[in-house]
């Protein structure tokens, strides 16, 4: 088979289709994500040559274990933002959290507590991987009583879902949406996952994409990915709403 061939499968990675990243931990030292300035500036640079222009940072919001809020988060942020201007790295940059669904969250909701929207309605939130939130039903309904769209980070990452996916049907019947994690199209966290993600997106129940960035094998392993003329293929079709967060 000519060399030509297998060369036709690879392609300059692009995601400018997708633009802005609203789910990364590039903050520097606020999670397990990105621990020091200069691999913010670094990570971010890079993921400009590859097509976006706008990142929006999401660091955990975990009582307990990352108790971040605006006071952490916004210092943070200007830090990254200073740090970037110096080097040169033109982009739109901006903060939001990524909530862990518990019971300390639905509290806070109650209280009004400042809640940080990806942009000024969508709330990312996500669950534990062993099992789903108990009150999940609970905070997506006060979260739109608040007048948010909540947003469900990697569902396709939750094996439970896997085997009873009418849960995951229902939640975006009351109106939660789905945000993908573009290495669930690798087998970056395993074939399951890969097959589970790829079925939702061809039955169009992908609403956002993200890179959920943490460190340096996540950006290889993107890089890869994107590589790939097979990723375009399956996921430009869908209609994305990163480039409302712009």
């Amino acid at each position: 088979m000519p060399l030509s061939f297998f060369k036709s499968k690879r392609v300059t990675p692009d995601l400018s289709f997708i633009g802005v990243d609203m789910h990364a931990h590039l903050l520097p030292g606020l999670d397990d994500g990105v621990q020091d300035v200069a691999d913010s500036v670094r990570f971010i640079a890079t993921l400009k040559e590859m097509g976006y222009h706008h990142f929006v940072c999401t660091p955990h919001i975990l009582h307990g274990i990352h108790p971040n809020s605006p006071e952490t988060i916004l210092p943070a942020l200007g830090i990254m933002q200073k740090a970037l201007q110096e080097a040169n790295v033109q982009v739109g940059t901006g903060a939001a959290a990524e909530y862990m669904v518990d019971l300390e969250m639905e509290d806070a909701l109650k209280k009004h507590q400042t809640v940080m929207p990806l942009g000024k309605q969508y709330v990312l939130i996500e669950m534990s991987y062993a099992a789903p939130s108990p009150n999940i039903e609970s905070v997506i309904f006060e979260l739109q009583l608040q007048g948010y769209k909540p947003v469900l980070a990697h569902p396709e990452r939750y094996n439970f879902f896997h085997h009873m996916p009418a849960q995951l049907t229902r939640l975006r019947d009351m109106g939660c949406l789905l945000q993908l994690n573009l290495l669930s199209l690798s087998d970056y966290y395993g074939t399951g996952v890969r097959r589970f993600a790829e079925k939702r997106v061809k039955e169009n129940q992908i609403d956002f994409a993200g890179t959920d960035l943490h460190h340096q094998r996540h950006l290889d392993a993107l890089i890869e990915l994107s590589s790939q003329k097979s990723f375009y293929q399956l996921l430009q079709p869908l209609k994305l709403r990163n480039q409302e967060l712009a």
